[in-house]
């Protein structure tokens, strides 16, 4: 049957499919337009699925949604091949309403999102956007009445990050929502991977120490080649390793230097505690690089997180504790193909 402008013009607005297929879709389907939308969204997708398979979406960007009460927060990635992609104004509007629809819906996993009927929506604005787009991953927490919540989302909006702090009261929990958007900014910052040192697996702390020892002392040899201050080379890096025992021998051998130095035994009492400190901040660099708690506050670098929390709440007459963070970096673990552009251009001379 002869095909109108008009349903072309129709087809194309309901599919943003060029012109020519959907000019073809209405001529295999005798001008039937919901057959013609359902002929081009299979060819979409088998097209998509071929163009795709060997592409890696490691762009996109970040979403959050915070409640007006804080009851609740959502963050997501979604991810695209391109960072040009990562800044239409449709792909922006696709995060920001699949935020909003997980945070109402609270589907189970990404394969619950996907068979919903919002993941169909998202599938069709996928095909108007014509690259390949994932929603990768996504996480909520939830606030009870003493529990502080808040979130930070960076201006690039590549890096979001939702945290929660048990209080002891409603009004300690209210108080502690401006501190904690500082510390979900701190967490977008210095990346901890895990809450406390307390979730290492010791094996991990073991198989870490040798090579960073041995990066240090190397490091070492460059700053002395250059005539520079040298950097401390501790024994341990976690204080998974800092026992009693350990602790003890550090004890001692903090007081021998101090009788070597002629200090008087009645003021020992006032410097031990404090080279005690300095030791355990020495010999913990893998807690301060990937543990949250145990991170140097970035505000005031004296405290850790934990202890600048505890501040906060004790400033407010209560107490908190950090004890729920996410945070997604766009990208973050994804292995980004490396295009060799010579070969390439050799292959299409070819």
């Amino acid at each position: 049957m002869a095909v109108t402008a008009a349903q072309v013009k129709e087809l194309r607005a309901s599919t943003d499919a060029g012109m020519m297929d959907c000019k073809k879709a209405l001529v295999e389907c005798d001008g039937d337009m919901s057959k013609a939308t359902e002929w081009l969204k299979e060819r979409g997708i088998a097209k998509a699925a071929k163009k795709s398979a060997n592409r890696v979406a490691a762009e996109g960007l970040a979403g959050i949604v915070i409640a007006q009460d804080f009851s609740k927060a959502t963050v997501i990635e979604i991810n695209s091949e391109t960072d040009f992609v990562a800044q239409n104004e449709g792909f922006q509007k696709l995060v920001k309403d699949t935020a909003q629809n997980i945070y109402d819906n609270q589907p189970a996993d990404v394969v619950a999102f996907n068979s919903s009927n919002f993941g169909e929506t998202f599938a069709t604005e996928v095909r108007k956007i014509g690259e390949k787009i994932e929603l990768r991953r996504f996480g909520t927490l939830e606030a009870d009445a003493t529990t502080a919540l808040n979130g930070y989302i960076h201006s690039n909006t590549r890096i979001a990050v939702i945290i929660s702090a048990k209080c002891d009261s409603e009004k300690t929990a209210e108080g502690m929502r401006a501190m904690l958007k500082q510390v979900a900014m701190h967490t977008s910052a210095m990346k901890p991977t895990t809450l406390s040192y307390k979730d290492f697996d010791f094996s991990y702390v073991e198989g870490e120490t040798k090579g960073r020892i041995e990066a240090l002392k190397k490091e070492n040899e460059e700053l002395s080649r250059l005539k520079k201050p040298l950097k401390n080379v501790p024994q341990y890096i976690s204080m998974l390793q800092l026992t009693d025992t350990v602790i003890a021998q550090a004890q001692t051998e903090i007081k021998v230097k101090l009788a070597e130095q002629g200090k008087p035994e009645k003021i020992w009492d006032k410097i031990v505690p404090g080279q005690i400190a300095r030791f355990i901040l020495d010999n913990t660099m893998l807690d301060q690089e990937q543990a949250l708690l145990d991170q140097q506050y970035v505000l005031d670098d004296k405290l850790t997180v934990a202890q600048a929390v505890s501040a906060a709440a004790k400033a407010l007459g209560g107490t908190a504790e950090i004890t729920e963070f996410i945070r997604y970096e766009v990208g973050e673990g994804i292995d980004k193909a490396q295009d060799d552009f010579a070969a390439e251009v050799a292959a299409q001379m070819a």
